[in-house]
């Protein structure tokens, strides 16, 4: 059965909508929507680990991250769960996001549902910027915007 989910990001200037989707969980999530009032360029996007926004996007926690990984790319062999790399704004200062990530779950043990989706001010070097923060956050700064990720109507 498909299992979808929304997550509305805020933010002081940055707003969004992303939608998720997975048919079982044997399939991949794809992850599609928008965010605006960013600058241009890459910007780090994860999955954090509480669904708390009671102090703003600190609450939410650290990246999801249950198998006690080091920070990496969607791509990498290890990463956190809820790392997803890098949205890229253009020069409006807006990102169109589709991912598809084979990672993160919408049902199972590893599901995103009632976590934090986080927005980042700079980019995610994915681990591998040999900063003293890219093996824990990517070294992707301030969080810009963030928002529940819940479950929505099922069709």
């Amino acid at each position: 059965m498909t299992v979808k989910a929304v997550c509305v990001l805020q933010g002081d200037s940055v707003k969004g909508t992303l939608y998720f989707e997975q048919p079982d969980e044997a399939h991949p999530v794809k992850v599609t929507g928008e965010v605006s009032g960013l600058k241009q360029g890459l910007h780090g996007f994860h999955v954090h680990e509480f669904g708390d926004n009671t102090n703003g996007c600190t609450s939410a926690g650290a990246h999801f991250n249950p198998l006690r990984k080091d920070h990496g790319g969607p791509e990498s062999v290890v990463r956190h769960v809820g790392d997803l790399g890098n949205v890229e704004a253009d020069s409006s200062g807006v990102a169109k996001v589709e991912i598809t990530d084979k990672i993160i779950q919408l049902q199972g043990p590893h599901s995103v549902i009632g976590r934090t989706l986080v927005v980042h001010a700079d980019p995610d070097d994915l681990g591998k910027g040999g900063h003293e923060l890219s093996k824990t956050t990517g070294n992707a700064g301030a969080r810009l915007a963030c928002g529940v990720i819940g479950i929505t109507k099922l069709d």
